[in-house]
């Protein structure tokens, strides 16, 4: 690591703070930290977009949901520690009434290492501007204050939990939480009552298969993306090679959650053919494979055993280790992994967290992995950068046979690309054109027909096999009459969009047809079900959607005359998603009367809404203005619940409006609707406009092709401000997502800034509310 030089800029602190992994790199970054803190030439450190995102998911899993318990979970070198420290800089601007300090509030951060803790307190330095922040706790270096405490779980151990109050601590970060499972953890985690625990981890699933997800209500808060810190160079670059063997996996026993692991064993254990195909393959793919440093991930003790000898017999050192390795024996094999006396050793998920071996650089996956958490813990085993070995990317080699129908190939590559079970379907026939620099990401023909076909048959994609796989989760007594529809989904391990994308998947019908439902269908029930899965999943207010989900419980449906208009809008947003606009319109009262009559349909409806609502993942701001109109910025909404928010939609004039504009002169608003990605199929030459956000404040929007400057509606846009009228701008990437109609996100009121041209004119605006980071790589992209 070369010397620090003043003003870098944020990416290079992120490279370097990630790199710091021993005393005297930590030693050397602290002075010069402090010399240039003292001549006042230190940079301030800006969280990047994607550990702003994080961020972003924090904050909304603590106010829309009050979930103070958060477990973040990155590869390793990703900067989790950063992201941390950004996390508690920010707590009091986000959250003053909990936190109301502008002071960081008291703080105790757990890690194993000491280097680890040198590190963390070197980055809360820098990102809080404090050079005298914090105290250590760890090899008999003793804290002071006991304000803010850097402690080793070592120390902690000696420490009695008694002489500290459990409360003492505001904020509590225990930095690889994967080892709170271990007794001199869960005694702290016992004891200690903060109002913030922060879990960090890049492995969530522990080899031992300890559970350490009770402690965050089962759910992971916030994930760095495997994606981004390969674009940002923190990760080497991976060559992923999927090679297709001869083993038929289809006819063996599957259970919930997957093989048998001993059928497994017995079926791979002894084949030398297969043996012989992933030595051959490595010849082909590694250059030189007595050089290499390699994990291999096998199914068992004794499948790993076998592979070890084989591969010793054909000249390559190879060693089998397994959970009841003594210690010293696994670290002196390590040890000569590192060295380069060993090439390769085999294990039983001993590695899928813990190892840091950054000059891994080869990895075989010889058994079939269909945890996506697994799957990215193997894969990041060698992931680190290691430029002193000469290593220039990983090797991944993963060999995959014919799989039982249930096995979920989708989840590994989902969760390594970051995308949907359509988008990957087409990355995968496309030979995934779009990867990060360096990368790799290849499936012979054979293996990739298997991956195909297994995308297609992993999820029930017709009725009858939906309701083949309900009565079979309800033999094994998964699944009974009086389970909901959450419970469904997660027996299914579908998504809801995946549940109601199925032609004639309803809850209420699937239930009745179970023999678990009497009640007969409503004549209208099979037309709401189909509204579903086109038009209610995206909503994202929980607030909107927990307060209609309560109404529904109801026994009568709502007095309209007793309501006002916010509410009564927001009934109407609802109906017109589930009944439609033009010749299908109902009005709001027949409409309300049909849900109330559909009883049991209204049922999954009202528990459709919960689970929405429970799934919100960032947060919503009111409009800031008086007008009734149920909307808040950042939140998901079609063409027509907006119009029915405005009251632009009613008996007398029921069809929405098609224009990308929509002057409401009742509230003196001008809509702006924007579709960023243009089809030629969908848009004539005349509609494709430039649109895109500028920055995080910055939109710039092309009018209609007709609209002039010194036109009445171009002289509306340049002075609403003076005029009193305002500008309110909805963006959305494309018309539709498959056979779904994508919803416009709503981006806030907006302020002229200047425009250039006109038919069209040009116009920056400004708006009044930051585009989330996450969202700013689709707002930001020039069609």
């Amino acid at each position: 690591m070369g010397p620090v030089q003043k003003n870098q800029s944020t990416s290079e602190w992120n490279v370097r703070l990630a790199a710091l992994e021993t005393p005297a790199m930590l030693s050397k970054f602290q002075d010069t930290f402090d010399t240039y803190w003292e001549e006042g030439e230190f940079e301030p450190y800006v969280a990047t977009a994607e550990q702003q995102a994080r961020l972003d998911q924090l904050a909304a899993e603590r106010s829309l949901h009050n979930r103070w318990h958060n477990l973040v979970v990155a590869a390793t070198g990703t900067g989790k520690t950063v992201l941390a420290a950004f996390d508690v800089a920010r707590l009091h601007a986000d959250f003053p009434e909990r936190f109301p300090s502008p002071d960081p509030p008291s703080l105790l951060l757990i890690a194993h290492r000491k280097e680890i803790l040198q590190q963390a307190l070197a980055t809360f330095r820098q990102v809080l501007r404090d050079p005298s922040f914090g105290e250590l706790y760890v090899d008999g270096e003793l804290p002071k204050e006991w304000r803010h405490v850097f402690a080793s779980v070592q120390s902690l151990t000696q420490q009695d939990t008694a002489q500290i109050r459990s409360q003492l601590f505001a904020v509590v970060i225990v930095d690889e939480f994967h080892h709170a499972a271990a007794a001199s953890y869960t005694r702290w985690l016992d004891h200690l009552r903060p109002e913030l625990l922060l879990g960090l981890t890049a492995t969530p699933e522990r080899a031992d298969g300890l559970d350490i997800l009770h402690w965050f209500d089962g759910r992971i808060a916030a994930e760095l993306r495997l994606w981004t810190a390969l674009d940002q160079g923190l990760l080497a670059p991976f060559h992923y090679f999927a090679v297709a063997d001869a083993t038929d996996l289809s006819a063996l026993e599957w259970r919930r959650g997957g093989y048998v692991p001993a059928e497994l064993s017995t079926f791979y254990t002894g084949d030398h053919r297969r043996v012989d195909l992933i030595l051959s393959e490595l010849e082909k793919k590694v250059a030189e494979p007595l050089l290499m440093r390699a994990l291999g991930f096998c199914v068992s003790v004794e499948h790993a055993r076998f592979i070890a000898e084989r591969f010793r017999a054909r000249g390559i050192n190879a060693e089998a280790l397994d959970a009841s390795s003594p210690a010293d024996v696994r670290q002196a094999a390590l040890r000569r992994l590192h060295t380069g006396a060993l090439q390769i050793l085999f294990a039983v998920d001993l590695f899928n967290e813990g190892l840091d071996i950054p000059s891994i650089d080869t990895v075989l996956l010889l058994r079939p992995t269909e945890s996506a958490v697994v799957f990215l813990q193997q894969l990041g085993r060698g992931l680190r950068l290691s430029p002193d070995t000469g290593k220039s990317c990983l090797t991944v080699l993963d060999f995959i046979g014919q799989q039982h129908r249930r096995f979920r190939f989708d989840l590994r590559y989902r969760a390594l690309l970051g995308c949907s079970r359509r988008q990957l379907q087409d990355q995968l026939e496309q030979g995934f054109p779009f990867l990060p620099p360096g990368c790799r990401l290849v499936l012979d023909r054979v293996a990739s027909e298997r991956v195909l076909s297994g995308l297609r048959q992993c999820l029930p994609s017709r009725r009858p096999q939906l309701l083949e796989e309900l009565r079979a989760l309800a033999a094994q007594g998964m699944l009974t009459a009086a389970s909901g529809l959450a419970h469904w989904l997660d027996a299914l391990t579908m998504e809801p969009a995946d549940f109601y994308g199925i032609r004639g998947a309803s809850f209420t019908a699937l239930r009745r047809e179970l023999g678990w439902l009497s009640e007969a269908p409503h004549p209208e029930e099979e037309r709401l079900s189909r509204a579903i899965g086109s038009a209610l999943l995206h909503g994202d207010d929980p607030d909107r959607l927990r307060a209609l989900a309560a109404a529904l419980s109801a026994p009568a449906p709502p007095e309209l005359q007793t309501l006002g208009e916010r509410e009564r809008c927001a009934w109407l947003m609802l109906t017109v998603q589930l009944f439609g606009t033009g010749r299908q319109w109902r009005p709001l009262e027949h409409a309300l009367a049909v849900l109330w009559q559909a009883c049991a349909w209204r049922q999954e409806l009202r528990q459709l809404l919960e689970l929405l609502a429970g799934r919100a993942d960032h947060r919503l701001h009111p409009l800031p203005w008086a007008l009734p109109v149920p909307l808040r910025v950042h939140g998901r909404y079609s063409r027509a619940e907006i119009e029915a928010a405005f009251g632009v939609l009613t008996t007398d004039s029921p069809w929405i409006h098609r224009e990308g504009v929509l002057w409401h002169q009742a509230s003196q608003c001008d809509l702006l609707f924007v579709t960023l990605r243009k089809s030629e199929a969908l848009f004539s030459p005349s509609t494709r406009y430039r649109d895109l956000a500028l920055g995080p404040s910055l939109f710039h929007w092309e009018s209609q092709s007709t609209t002039t400057a010194a036109s009445a509606t171009g002289q509306r846009y340049i002075h609403h401000e003076a005029r009193g009228s305002r500008v309110l701008l909805f963006v959305r990437e494309q018309r539709r997502q498959g056979t779904v109609t994508e919803p416009f996100v709503c981006l806030g009121f907006a302020r002229y800034e200047s425009h250039e041209g006109e038919r069209p004119m040009a116009i920056r605006w400004r708006l009044e509310r930051e585009i989330p980071a996450a969202w700013m790589p689709v707002m930001g992209l020039a069609v």
